[in-house]
């Protein structure tokens, strides 16, 4: 019988997990539920413990961030298929058996993700994934629905599945051996774009990602970290220079980094145009993290391949003004 986990990330969530587990424990019937406790200093154990005792607690002995965290866990974790869940993610009926059937019936796809929308206001896509991702010529990630901050109504325009380049952590299905062949997450990202990072990679060993917008869950998003936090930009610019040095062919290396570099310094100064001073300073610490690690960050490249796209979403969103993926 096909074993389904569901593995819940849990970071100082306790009012997510009090809010949202019982509704994953009611519509994955078939599953089994597993929480992995990053060490929270809040109440989450405890409330694990005493009010959720038939779903498997792992408690880890520090918090390893999103990529480490789930890199310790799921290796206590013995499944055919692993559904990476967010703790403030909502499931909705018959929102597991899409997304198996997909995988179950093609060997070469090893991941994909549902619908995901957001849950304060219900009929919009959801940031943090939307309708399946992707990333642009320069390496900037994008998606059915969401394009930088600007997120779309659903409509039922993206309600086809399709191949995309990247499945986003808040809810994704990967097959176990999969995800143990490529040894995971790079833990060294903590948290942000691991999920691309891990892709691209399956990607470079000829495996694919889809979106089965059957499935749907709704999101309320930035339940760990909030997208105006200082960290969270540290990690999105650091990360976003260390998913191509990790993953692109040296030749596209020096083509694509100077040009990232200066793009990125041009978003430093409109930060402080803008005010955002501490925003401002997060983009120069991402960029002094790289330059001094530089050399390890090369020498962890495992599989690269070129990217492929030759859109400039930088150009046809703010220049253009196309907000829509369909625009694109």
């Amino acid at each position: 019988m096909t074993k389904v986990a569901v593995v819940i990330l849990n970071y100082n969530g306790a009012q997510y997990l009090e809010q949202f587990l019982p509704t994953v424990i009611d519509k994955s019937q078939n599953a089994d539920i597993v929480v992995a406790d990053n060490k929270s200093t809040d109440d989450s154990v405890r409330l694990l413990k005493e009010k959720f005792p038939a779903v498997k607690l792992i408690e880890l002995d520090k918090n390893h961030g999103f990529a480490g965290g789930y890199n310790e866990s799921l290796k206590q974790v013995d499944s055919d298929y692993y559904v990476l869940l967010n703790s403030d993610v909502e499931v909705t009926d018959n929102w597991l058996e899409p997304l198996l059937h997909f995988l179950a019936t093609r060997p070469r796809y090893a991941l994909c993700q549902p619908k995901i929308k957001n849950y304060n206001n219900r009929d919009k896509f959801e940031y943090a994934g939307a309708c399946g991702g992707f990333i642009d010529s320069m390496g900037y990630p994008y998606c059915r629905g969401r394009i930088f901050d600007s997120t779309e109504t659903d409509t039922g325009q993206y309600d086809h599945p399709v191949d995309i380049f990247w499945s986003s952590g808040a809810c994704m299905m990967i097959r176990s051996e999969d995800f143990h062949r490529i040894n995971g997450f790079d833990a060294s990202f903590f948290a942000h774009m691991e999920e691309i990072d891990l892709c691209w990679r399956l990607r470079s060993l000829g495996y694919k990602a889809k979106a089965v917008p059957d499935s749907v869950v709704f999101h309320v998003g930035g339940g760990t970290l909030s997208y105006q936090s200082p960290f969270k930009t540290y990690l999105n610019f650091r990360n976003g220079l260390k998913l191509l040095l990790r993953n692109l062919p040296v030749w596209q290396l020096f083509i694509k980094i100077p040009v990232r570099f200066f793009l990125d310094w041009i978003a430093m100064i409109a930060f402080l145009i803008q005010g955002n001073g501490k925003q401002a300073i997060s983009v120069l610490k991402a960029h002094m993290f790289v330059i001094r690690k530089i050399a390890g960050i090369l020498k962890s490249r495992t599989h690269t391949s070129k990217i492929f796209s030759k859109k400039l979403i930088l150009w046809d969103y703010y220049v253009l003004k196309k907000k829509k993926y369909s625009d694109q």
